[in-house]
């Protein structure tokens, strides 16, 4: 029996023999080794990003106020941080894993000729998690300078999205090389062993002959897996419509996450049926012989449709879901406001705006930060939230679908727009800067919007006006009918900044949805710029072990620009199957949008970003065109006869 040290993948002689494998095939290897590259500098930046964000304190001699509002944006951005870090591991070992499958099976014949000549099928596991342990280090080694890189882009990102303060950077921690190291060795690993495992199943004869288990490329396991995600994704369009407010846009957001899965997993026998209806044969010969490679090498198709897939899947669903429910918090509060000015001025203006001749009534809202404590005993959760300090009876006239709040008073709240977790009937804990309220009950509840809002309504006198005096207010304002719209509002400048109520609400829509918009910008951003180099990566992969293929077609009597135009042709009708899977996947999220607002706001509202659809499929398209065009150009230097005597 071999001892624990011989069935190692990382003994000497086997690094080495996976070493001169790498030196040999370093073009096969390069996509492999960029992945990983990438994965383990998403996930360095973002760890480094998250410590320094929980780390850092408010500038000292800040108020108490300013103080809880500094620790509500660092627990946002260490939330926001923490999403990515999940999100770009997840990312990674999905593409890499997807990456090492394609890599493995180009090299079906040649861990066979290894099976014949006596490796056994632990060895060649251990040959390949010894190559992914290898791929690991080098990817790693590049990694950290560019985790380094990226954390600046990071930085930058979050600065300007306003999740963290002036001064705020990343700061650097010896320990993370270890982490990264890691990281990407784990990340090498874990993507090559499912395909070690399948590689090492195939019997050598089989995989010489193309028949058998090696011409298997949906299995079993991933057929149930990826009906799993698509069961999942339909379920969570289902659940949408009863979630709520904040529960039915977590499910709508997240069904184009697990249906951009399910169709990739469904890839080897979706990908080729949906490239098959577009009419390539229109282009002739060309059309046909790129029509037949798909049709052939349903594995190769699979994989270079991949990417594609989850890259306008989860931008394009996730990009119109934030869009539609900001149009339809935009449309939900023209509804719910009755109002015909509204002035924004740092602190209370109430009295100074009801004493304005014309007007005729006024609601002074000033949204303040506040630690929330929902449950009791070892159930209490104290979390960061929003209050607004309100008068019950102008905020009944201004919002008239509000509901009866004179309960709210001295020692009570009412449940806000923005309430999860609790309802009339419980007892909440609230403290406002220094200020502990203690436990409240919660007399109330105004009808949850979809475009978010405050967590509780607090009475206006619980806050002292001296602890107000810079904190943005802004106050609603109903004119009387005789009064002129022009005079009062060149009056009422006195007081603050004066808006109508449809320009107010389309800032005001904008800023509610500025966390969700950001996470948006931070994660699917540089998902979708991962996304698009799996593109990149699959399709030079595809492309750097066809040369003897390509060979082979030009002694039939191609040109090597007739080769090129059908390899570019083929890689198309990829790109175009991935983007209709894309959109596919991306239209379940529409669906749950749909259902979500029409039962939240009683209205259907779809917002699309049609330009960003567009520059998603046109730049997938031509940078999936321009790459074959380049990867089959340089597959095709040598004259054919050379090719084909060679010996492999």
């Amino acid at each position: 029996m071999p001892s624990r040290t011989a069935s190692s993948p990382w003994r000497p002689d086997m690094l080495r023999l996976s070493w001169a494998g790498f030196r040999e095939r370093w073009t096969l290897f390069a996509g492999a080794v960029l992945t990983v590259c990438l994965g383990v500098a998403l996930v360095q930046s973002s760890l480094l990003l998250l410590v320094s964000a929980s780390t850092t304190s408010a500038p000292a001699g800040a108020g108490a106020l300013a103080r809880m509002s500094f620790d509500a944006s660092t627990e946002a951005a260490v939330a926001l941080l923490g999403v990515t870090l999940g999100f770009a591991a997840l990312l990674a070992v999905f593409i890499i894993s997807s990456t090492f499958a394609f890599t493995v099976e180009q090299r079906r014949r040649e861990l066979a000729l290894l099976r014949l000549v006596g490796g056994a099928r632990r060895q060649i596991r251990r040959l390949l998690l010894a190559e992914a342990t290898l791929l690991g280090l080098v990817g790693s080694a590049l990694g950290v300078p560019v985790g380094v890189a990226l954390m600046g882009v990071q930085t930058w990102l979050l600065h300007r999205l306003g999740f963290v303060p002036d001064g705020f950077s990343g700061q650097w921690r010896l320990w993370i090389v270890a982490v990264s190291v890691g990281t990407g060795v784990v990340l090498a690993v874990v993507g090559v062993s499912l395909a070690a495992r399948r590689a090492a199943r195939v019997r050598p004869l089989d995989a010489l002959r193309d028949t058998g288990e090696a011409t298997r490329v949906m299995t079993t396991a991933r057929l149930l897996t990826g009906l799993l995600f698509l069961a999942g994704a339909v379920t969570l369009i289902g659940l949408s419509p009863v979630g709520g407010a904040v529960g039915g846009q977590a499910m709508a957001m997240n069904v184009s996450v697990c249906a951009a899965i399910a169709l990739t997993l469904l890839g080897p026998s979706l990908v080729p049926a949906v490239a098959r209806l577009i009419p390539a044969r229109a282009a002739g010969v060309l059309g046909g012989l790129a029509t037949a490679n798909l049709r052939d090498d349903r594995r190769r198709t699979a994989s270079t449709a991949a990417p594609v897939i989850v890259l306008v899947g989860l931008v394009l669903g996730q990009a119109s879901a934030s869009s539609s429910f900001t149009a339809a918090g935009q449309l939900e509060q023209q509804r719910r406001i009755s109002a015909d000015l509204v002035i924004d001025a740092p602190g209370p203006t109430g009295d100074r705006v009801t004493t304005t001749p014309g007007v005729a009534s006024a609601s002074t809202e000033v949204e303040v930060p506040i630690a929330l404590t929902t449950g009791s005993g070892d159930l209490a959760y104290t979390r960061s939230a929003t209050a607004l300090l309100v008068d019950p009876a102008g905020y009944g006239r201004t919002h008239p679908g509000a509901g009866d709040l004179t309960a709210l008073r001295q020692g009570a709240v009412v449940a806000g727009p923005g309430a999860d977790g609790f309802s009339p009937g419980d007892t909440v804990g609230v403290r406002v800067g220094d200020q502990d309220l203690g436990s409240l009950p919660v007399v109330a509840a105004v009808p949850q919007a979809i475009g978010g809002g405050a967590t509780v309504l607090l009475p206006a006198g619980v806050v002292p006006a001296e602890q107000l005096a810079d904190v943005p207010s802004h106050t609603f304002v109903q004119l009387l009918p005789d009064v002129s719209r022009q005079q009062a509002v060149s009056t009422l400048t006195e007081v603050g900044t004066v808006s109508d109520l449809d320009s107010w609400l389309e800032r005001d829509s904008v800023a509610r949805t500025a966390t969700s918009t950001g996470v948006l910008i931070m994660v699917m951003g540089l998902g979708g710029l991962y996304a698009l180099i799996g593109v990149i990566n699959s399709v030079v992969v595809a492309g750097a072990t066809r040369p003897r293929e390509f060979a082979a077609v030009r002694v039939t009597g191609f040109t090597r620009g007739q080769v090129v135009r059908a390899a570019v042709l083929e890689s198309i009708m990829v790109a175009f199957a991935g983007l209709l899977l894309g959109l596919l996947a991306a239209a379940g999220t529409l669906i749950g949008v749909i259902a979500t607002t029409a039962a939240v706001a009683g209205t259907v509202t779809v917002d699309v970003p049609w330009l960003l659809v567009g520059a998603v499929v046109v730049g997938t398209v031509l940078v999936t065109a321009v790459t074959s065009a380049l990867t089959t150009r340089a597959a095709t230097r040598q004259p054919p006869v050379a090719l084909l005597g060679a010996r492999q």
